[in-house]
């Protein structure tokens, strides 16, 4: 058995790379807080999981040490877990920067293990625009799904994105559906 002592925002942390099919490249651990630098092979690029451990609001001085941290391995996006809150001024300056802040809300297991969650995939550009045509429909007409949504944040989709969603079904075996992601 293992004794591995595992906290709150590391395993919500796997999770997400899990999920979202990033892969490892190191842990580090730091005081009062865990980086895991990833590689998003989708995207082509680095960057890095920050787990703030512990803190009930999230303020400016942990995330201009993220900053500091991003300059020196030379990343351009971060994604923040914590089960604290963020400030304000944490929330204006992630935008600015390409910082994702996971809500508290993220959820510490794969949710598409469950029976009821059916599979949730993001089209390529490619293959947005192929069923668009298909279909001969503009994006906003195809029925919608909010970027808040936990299947969402979970693999990582962004207003403007279209996601294919399996069901598996009694009847027909397989339906497919599809949604696009709005603010």
């Amino acid at each position: 058995m293992s004794t591995k002592v595992e906290t709150i925002e590391e395993r919500k942390a796997e999770v997400l790379i899990k999920l979202r099919k990033y892969k490892l490249i190191e842990k580090e651990k730091f005081e009062g807080a865990y980086a895991y630098i990833i590689d998003i092979p989708q995207d082509k690029e680095r960057a890095i999981v920050w787990c703030i451990l512990g803190e009930a609001t999230v303020g400016i001085a942990a995330m201009n040490t993220l900053y500091k941290i991003m300059k020196e391995k030379d990343l351009d996006r971060a994604i923040v877990v914590t089960e604290g809150r963020y400030t304000h001024a944490v929330k204006l300056g992630a935008k600015k920067r390409k910082v994702e802040l996971l809500p508290k809300s993220f959820p510490v297991f794969d949710i598409f293990e469950h029976e009821l969650v059916p599979f949730h995939e993001i089209l390529s550009e490619k293959e947005k625009n192929q069923l668009l045509a298909q279909f001969k429909v503009k994006p906003y007409q195809i029925p919608q799904i909010k970027s808040g949504d936990p299947a969402v944040k979970a693999i990582g989709a962004k207003p403007g994105d279209v996601l294919k969603i399996t069901r598996k079904s009694i009847t027909a075996g397989e339906h497919i559906a599809y949604r696009y992601v709005v603010e």
